[in-house]
């Protein structure tokens, strides 16, 4: 078998263009630290006030939660053009990852007809009044639906999102209907949310205990507003179970998972602190920002961690491509390559032939960006940079379940090598520590301030 390809899981990882970058005992050595990681995980695991219930979630998930779901998404489908979710963080990025990588690329903008299933818009992830203004002139003269996420509850834009949009609800459809038109998802027993939901009599969705918001995309979390996008939840679901099968193989050299966390490491300690995962399919775009934070609230803490960042090829390879072909050499790409199109287009050939491209007569044109992808990969090797390609048959509810648990535990276990607890993040308090301290001050105006009308809600 070629050095760095291992063919034995559903999706394959080859690392055979870091390689050059390190000696294979490297990879060899950490087997049985990692190996170990895993036993401990398991044992852990069984501890259930801890935060390792994803690890087994899938397979487990078929109870009367899961077919509450499932009738709950489909009253929204029937009552609602539009669906709005509310949460920020691990309560969105993975949620927003799978509605727009399993849908059409422009599904809000295709008729409900086309659709068959609502339109679904984010807020709650930014304090911007423009955005939030913005989407209630949208909502106008639309039936819509809530599902307002978060497992504390105490996040500031969710629950400036929750007051301003359940207003708006309530004048439209009235106190009654607007509560048949709420749902929690948040902690099953505590919570400024559930305590909210048992007060106005909401309908609710929990979160289990052992779960955090990272980690909580296969949760009701969600699974909720993929099924009423028109997700088939249970293939997600399968992915995921499958690759907890999978991952389960305890040799380094048959679990992509094992070697993916193992090279990030041996990379991370020859100077490549900075992670590119780079897709050549745009839908791709949400799915990097949730493996952004997955990996940087997991890892980045005590002075220590990769960088996570991400980007879209080609069309970054026309704006910070001359960086990663020639500037500082203290990174490394991921890419993640689709082997076969959802859809296909085939180039003709025209007479006069202007634009010079009959060479690619008869070409598709996933067979191009295929040829983009792999030039890309070795002209990034050959310039410095290590690439790990991960291959991933097509774009499907059980290619999406498999590569949020592949990269869940390649994550924990990445962070277990490195020496830090992937499940907490204490950083993320520095600043709203800061920002509630200046809130609590009196608004000032400066000479220069420009304001507007505003709406109170």
């Amino acid at each position: 078998m070629k050095k760095g390809v291992r063919n034995v899981s559903y999706i394959k990882l080859d690392y055979s263009k870091a390689t050059p970058f390190f000696g294979n005992f490297e990879m060899g050595f950490l087997q049985d630290v990692i190996s170990s990681i895993h036993t401990n995980l398991l044992k852990e695991s069984e501890d259930k006030k801890g935060s390792l219930g994803w690890l087994h979630l899938p397979g487990t998930h078929k109870n009367e939660e899961y077919e509450k779901i499932k009738i709950e998404a489909a009253k929204v489908r029937g009552n609602s053009e539009i669906l709005l979710v509310i949460g920020i963080g691990g309560s969105y990025l993975g949620t927003r990852a799978g509605i727009e990588l399993l849908n059409h690329s422009f599904h809000n903008y295709l008729t409900q007809e086309t659709r068959l299933s609502p339109q679904v818009f984010f807020v709650g992830t930014n304090l911007s009044s423009t955005y939030i203004s913005d989407l209630i002139e949208l909502l106008k003269g639309k039936d819509f639906s809530i599902n307002v996420v978060s497992k504390s509850g105490s996040s500031l834009e969710t629950a400036i999102g929750f007051r301003i949009f359940k207003k708006i609800l309530a004048d439209k459809y009235g106190e009654e209907e607007a509560k048949s038109r709420i749902y929690i998802t948040t902690d099953y027993q505590k919570g400024t949310l559930k305590l909210a939901a048992i007060e106005e009599g909401y309908k609710t969705f929990g979160i289990p205990e052992d779960i955090g918001g990272r980690f909580s995309v296969l949760t009701s979390v969600g699974l909720f507003p993929m099924a009423v996008s028109g997700i088939c939840i249970d293939k997600v679901l399968d992915g995921a179970n499958t690759a907890k099968m999978e991952l389960a193989q305890r040799d380094i050299n048959r679990n992509p998972a094992y070697q993916y966390a193992a090279v990030r490491n041996i990379l991370y300690n020859k100077g490549k602190t900075i992670e590119i995962l780079a897709s050549f399919e745009p839908k791709f775009h949400y799915f990097s920002e949730w493996w952004k934070q997955l990996f940087a609230e997991s890892e980045g803490k005590e002075g220590m961690g990769i960088f996570p960042s991400a980007a879209m090829y080609s069309t970054d390879l026309h704006s910070i491509g001359q960086y990663i072909q020639e500037g500082r050499r203290d990174l490394f790409e991921t890419v993640i390559q689709i082997e076969k199109s959802e859809k296909e287009i085939t180039m003709g050939t025209e007479p006069k032939n202007l634009d010079g491209l009959n060479y690619l007569s008869g070409k598709t044109v996933s067979f191009i960006n295929e040829k983009a992808l792999l030039g890309t990969v070795d002209a990034h090797m050959n310039g410095g940079v290590p690439n790990l390609v991960i291959r991933v048959p097509d774009i499907c509810p059980f290619s999406f379940g498999y590569l949020v648990y592949f990269f869940q535990f390649a994550c924990v276990i990445s962070s277990h090598i490195l020496g830090v607890n992937p499940f907490n993040q204490p950083g993320v308090e520095a600043y709203k520590n800061s920002m509630y301290s200046l809130l609590r001050q009196p608004q000032k105006l400066s000479e220069n301030s420009v304001t507007t009308q505003a709406i109170t809600y």
